[in-house]
């Protein structure tokens, strides 16, 4: 890693051109800008059946089927975009990636457990997002634990 790339730059290949990993301004920006898509499709994949159902059924979900519903939802959001391409729309408009350690497309499994992992470190006050303030690589938590890495495109 030459002086000019800095901490932001990552050999993921050595025979290829290192790949680029995306700062953590950029990072937390594709993250703002994923919350505002992500309302959009909750308002449609969430709020919509749910208004649905309970006027069909005079019945209104209870708490435990709606946060079932939700992390369902987001997790098929997440989960599909990442082992199919790489790319939520969020990161796609932030030419951001996400690719295994070497550098591969992440399978299904792997992105499933990032989505996952993202959920439980993010929880206990954003540890997942601070820790890329100490790492070396400059990864969140959840990258580093499922063996993923961010990359620019």
């Amino acid at each position: 890693m030459s002086a000019a790339e800095g901490p932001a730059a990552c050999l993921v290949r050595p025979a290829v051109l290192p790949l680029v990993c995306p700062g953590l301004l950029r990072r937390l920006a594709a993250m703002a800008y994923e919350l505002l898509l992500l309302s959009g499709v909750l308002a449609v994949a969430l709020i919509l059946p749910q208004i649905l159902i309970a006027t069909w059924t005079h019945r209104v979900a209870s708490a435990t089927v709606l946060w079932a519903h939700l992390f369902l939802v987001v997790l098929v959001y997440f989960v599909g975009f990442w082992s199919h391409g790489g790319q939520t729309l969020a990161m796609k408009t932030w030419r951001i990636r996400l690719v295994t350690r070497d550098g591969q497309a992440v399978r299904p499994p792997q992105a499933l457990l990032r989505c996952v992992l993202g959920w439980l470190t993010l929880a206990p006050c954003g540890i997942g997002i601070v820790w890329a303030l100490v790492d070396h690589d400059r990864q969140f938590l959840y990258d580093r634990l499922a063996g993923t890495r961010l990359v620019m495109v």
